[in-house]
């Protein structure tokens, strides 16, 4: 049976749609996975900016005794503000960056399963943050810290902590539509010959983390749907003088955030796992138990949450039962790191920048991973808890794993999806300062939080001697911003310059590679047929008798299927439908803060949105 494709403006019933692909306007109205990819990167980036900055100022408060840059007021907004943005506005957007562009080119598909549901996810996130600091404009930002621990956040006058919960909830419904649709993209549109054990790793940690979010968002969904409701409508969730209880808030909170922190790491234990192989130029030692690890700490990731709470007073039952939890999570994580390892032993190793990211950030992680055992012992978590020693660790595990894994990604992926080389030398000059950078901002954070200095606080005295080791934290600090200022110049640089990439300059393994780089709007003129785990690989070499690959035949690594065919191909046209019911979220936010007229007008434009959505055709 076949159809004929008639222009939407000549079918009855249906509205316009816009049809630009290049120029400013198509990346308003795009629905291709791609370019969203890509606009998910660059607004995290620059919300990695903003967050670096106020890292920046946190530090030069802290370099001296009794600071006086910043007032207890504005230090307790920026300290909120800078973990709210790490967390929430680069680490999870940049990771979703990653996962859009990547997943199906790696599955061999032409698009995720919803693109229209995607635009939707990157407009309602990039609004939610333009959302959270535009607080600083009206009225002050939050001020709770990133984890918003009631009753403080209930009970404090400033509208800093409703932003707050109408943020999160905003960049909550993205994370969950983007997780229900990258969900069903890896389940249900995998090449033909594409098993479970033959998707890359990076798919399967993307897989977890997409289970991860569609299982955890709607706890903390609760939470700050509570929590709005209090601050708003007089309701008493919270408040213990009439029955509330503040440590629901912490169950809550952290039953999301502990699973959470897997939410950020996992995207980069898939990196690694796809560039340590291609640099090592050996397949993933025990790919199965790396895969089956992934698994098992989303799983073992519900189970740990009441360790952020030993020292409220749960109990010596409650106690036991999260150190032992907390304990056995960091076996599953030591049999990926013993992976690694093993990948490389033996290995030809090619120690690109890509590479370098990789193997510093599983040894930074390995570091941050150590300390964090520690708190599994519940008296020594209890002396812990409130002081920089666990800054010191979180730090370790987000900046010296995810966020050195993000890098190695961008060095990794960026000549696939910008058809450009991003400058080597520069590379490694930036590696080297963000990694001295790191260790010397956070290591001193250890013998500062076991010297007694206590996290969340704007100033110390100076008869506590903790000077020093602040001032060395601040020269890190400072030493981790040249790095990422290097990068800057590094990928300005690169943009700049000539198309030169080739479609496979590393010599990849998986389907990604199989494409023209950057790839065509189609992915793939023909749909590749898989055979084999790493089925790029396997077309390019063989073995000889000893072992070795060789190549299968020359010019084998060449791209098979170059781009610019397929125009034969449907695909989903453009649309600015799912930007604006975006926007109308994002009214309706402002509404409940400042008056119901305006969520009315913000539901209008939502329902306007989600209407000229449903009318438009499925396909060009």
């Amino acid at each position: 049976m076949s159809s004929v494709s008639v222009p939407a403006e000549e079918r009855p019933g249906l509205l316009r749609r816009p049809t630009a692909v290049t120029g400013l306007w198509s990346w308003f109205t795009t629905v291709d996975h791609k370019k969203i990819g890509i606009l998910y990167g660059l607004t995290a980036f620059v919300f990695f900016l903003v967050g670096g900055l106020e890292a920046l100022l946190i530090r030069s408060q802290l370099a001296q005794p009794n600071g006086k840059l910043l007032t207890a007021a504005q230090y307790d907004q920026v300290f909120t503000m800078h973990g709210l943005t790490m967390v929430f506005l680069f680490v999870m957007p940049m990771s979703a960056a990653f996962l859009n562009y990547m997943i199906p080119l790696m599955i061999g598909a032409r698009d995720v399963a919803f693109p229209r549901l995607n635009a939707f996810s990157y407009w309602l996130f990039l609004f939610g943050g333009l959302f959270l600091y535009s607080s600083f404009f009206l009225g002050g930002a939050p001020n709770g810290g990133w984890f918003g621990y009631a009753p403080n956040s209930t009970t404090d006058p400033s509208p800093g902590m409703t932003f707050y919960a109408l943020g999160l909830l905003l960049a909550g419904i993205a994370s969950t539509a983007g997780a229900i649709n990258l969900g069903v993209t890896v389940l249900n549109m995998r090449a033909p010959g594409m098993s479970f054990f033959r998707v890359p790793v990076f798919v399967w940690m993307g897989l977890v983390v997409q289970m991860l979010l569609a299982f955890s968002l709607p706890i903390i969904t609760v939470a700050l749907i509570e929590l709005l409701f209090d601050r708003r409508f007089g309701t008493h969730f919270f408040d213990p003088a009439v029955g509330g209880d503040p440590l629901l808030w912490q169950h809550l909170f952290w039953l999301f955030g502990h699973p959470e922190v897997y939410i950020l790491i996992l995207p980069a234990f898939g990196i690694f796992s796809e560039v340590l192989p291609v640099f090592s130029r050996k397949p993933l030692f025990g790919y199965q138990f790396v895969v089956f690890s992934g698994i098992s700490i989303g799983f073992i990731g519900f189970g740990v949450w009441a360790h952020h709470m030993f020292a409220v007073g749960l109990g010596p039952v409650a106690n036991t039962a999260f150190g032992i939890s907390t304990a056995i999570i960091a076996v599953p994580t030591g049999v990926k790191i013993f992976n690694w390892m093993a990948t490389m032993h033996g290995g030809d190793l090619r120690f690109t920048t890509a590479m370098l990211f990789s193997v510093g950030g599983v040894m930074n992680f390995v570091i941050g991973g150590l300390s964090g055992v520690t708190h599994a012992i519940v008296p020594a978590d209890y002396q812990q808890t409130d002081t920089y020693y666990i800054v010191a660790h979180f730090h370790y595990v987000l900046f010296g794993g995810a966020v050195l894994g993000i890098f190695s990604g961008l060095f990794y992926w960026w000549p696939k999806v910008f058809g450009r080389m991003l400058g080597e030398k520069l590379g490694k000059v930036q590696f080297w300062l963000m990694v001295i950078g790191l260790n010397l901002t956070f290591g001193p954070m250890h013998i500062l939080g076991l010297q007694g200095m206590i996290r969340r606080t704007y100033t110390y005295p100076a008869s506590l001697g903790l000077t020093f080791w602040n001032q060395v934290a601040t020269v890190g600090s400072f030493t981790i911003a040249a790095g990422v200022l290097v990068f800057v110049v590094n990928a300005v640089s690169s943009l700049r310059g000539p198309k030169d990439a080739p479609a496979d300059p590393w010599d990849g393994r998986t389907l990604e590679w199989m494409t023209s780089s950057p790839p065509p709007v189609h992915n793939f003129d023909e749909i590749p047929t898989v055979h084999a785990l790493d089925e790029f690989w396997h077309r390019k070499y063989t073995e000889d008798k000893s072992g070795r690959p060789v190549p299968v035949q020359a010019g084998a690594s060449e791209q098979p299927h170059p781009g610019g065919g397929g125009h034969e191909i449907h695909l989903p046209g453009p649309s600015y439908w799912p930007l604006v019911g975006a926007l109308g979220l994002q009214l309706v936010g402002y509404g409940i803060i400042y008056g119901w007229w305006l969520a009315f007008v913000g539901a209008a434009l939502l329902l306007v949105g989600v209407f000229g959505w449903a009318l438009e055709p499925s396909a060009e």
